[in-house]
């Protein structure tokens, strides 16, 4: 059994994290299945290699590739200086309709953490990918269109904006909403998990974040009545395996500290999610662990979560467990969960040795610093 798996370099660090990375991904799948199984990668150009083979960031034979696509995985993009994409990975998301960003956050064994039990960490976010901030509504300062979306919230509805300011919209849909909720509830019936908490600042964006509440709340009771619960039928003993609940974003942080065991499941919109992912990865080790995925319906695209590091590019001192473990993601998104398991037994064995590279080694006392490409080698070694 074969599956094609278009990837994507990127910039900085991706070219380190890859030659890394791959080769572990390959060997837990031989591994697992002794040759039964293999993964077909057929590479696609995008960010700086693309512009310097083609002139083009975003070439339109990589977006006719991925349009008809079901597995991709793509290594951190820069964002192009000067004109042009305002966001290479936010255009790939935009044009993909990949709604969904999916963080899985656990703790690996050997990691010294700043929170006393980072071993009670394990929750997966599912951050709407589309609406929001990303929807990329926004106009600078004294522009044209700043002043005249200015002027017709002040003349025409009211509104006590300062005619000096730059403007940004946030659209939250029903559909977008409900399509990223459905998504998370139904991963939480078909994984097992207790909970799924829904983030938002409701309690002052009461028509885009309340809405998402609502609407949250909504898809629960209509497409899930036998399989979900609102806190409050739970404490007055209700039965149903998931309960549906819902944290101001700010009181998420904290709980999220003092309470990990309470949540399991995270569906937010998007900023709350770039918020919260990145600071539960802080707990247990930092972006160099956090795998992530974007998802339509059709296309899971892969990717590991930190930037280019462009510090770091070409000098061996990139950790690659990001890409590594999005790679097992991608794994257990197409069952093959023999192989997904190996490389985090494999984690958890190269970490708890102490032997890591230098942002795992700081966290680690008595650690030794390793390289990007020998880090990956261990893995491989521990599969």
């Amino acid at each position: 059994m074969e599956k094609t798996v278009y990837w994507i370099e990127g910039d900085g660090i991706g070219p380190d994290v890859w030659k890394a990375g791959r080769p572990v991904l390959d060997a837990a799948v031989e591994k697992a299945y002794g040759g039964g199984r293999k993964l077909v990668w057929k590479e696609l150009l995008a960010g700086g290699k693309a512009f310097k083979e083609t002139g083009d960031y975003l070439p339109q034979a990589t977006l006719d590739a991925l349009a008809g696509a079901e597995l991709a995985f793509k290594g951190p993009l820069a964002t192009p200086v000067g004109g042009g994409f305002r966001s290479l990975n936010v255009t790939l998301r935009q044009v993909l309709d990949l709604y969904a960003c999916i963080r899985p956050i656990r703790y690996f064994k050997g990691i010294e953490s700043p929170v006393k039990r980072p071993d009670l960490v394990d929750m997966v976010i599912y951050r709407e990918n589309t609406e929001d901030v990303y929807a990329g509504i926004e106009y600078a300062t004294g522009t044209p269109e700043a002043k005249k979306l200015i002027a017709f919230l002040r003349d025409e509805l009211g509104a006590n904006v300062d005619e000096t300011a730059g403007i940004g919209i946030k659209p939250i849909t029903p559909a977008g909403s409900k399509r990223l909720v459905r998504k998370a509830i139904r991963f939480a019936v078909d994984s097992g998990r207790s909970s799924v908490t829904l983030v938002h600042k409701g309690n002052i964006m009461k028509y885009t974040e309340g809405a998402f509440r609502a609407f949250g709340y909504e898809v629960a009771a209509t497409e899930f009545a036998d399989q979900t619960m609102t806190e409050e039928e739970a404490a007055a003993g209700g039965k149903k395996p998931i309960v549906i609940k819902d944290r101001i974003a700010d009181n998420m942080f904290q709980v999220a500290l003092m309470r990990p065991q309470d949540y399991s499941v995270i569906a937010t919109t998007n900023l709350n999610g770039d918020y919260i992912s990145d600071a539960l990865a802080a707990q247990v080790g930092g972006l160099g662990l956090a795998p992530g995925v974007n998802m339509s319906e059709k296309l899971a695209f892969f990717e590991p979560t930190h930037g280019i590091a462009p510090a770091l590019a070409g000098k061996d001192k990139a950790n690659p467990g990001s890409l590594i473990l999005s790679g097992a993601m991608l794994l257990a998104h197409i069952g093959w969960n023999e192989a997904a398991s190996l490389i985090h037994d494999a984690m958890d064995k190269t970490i708890s040795g102490k032997k890591v590279t230098v942002d795992l080694a700081d966290q680690i006392p008595g650690a030794t610093t390793i390289g990007c490409a020998a880090f990956g080698e261990l893995l491989a070694a521990n599969l």
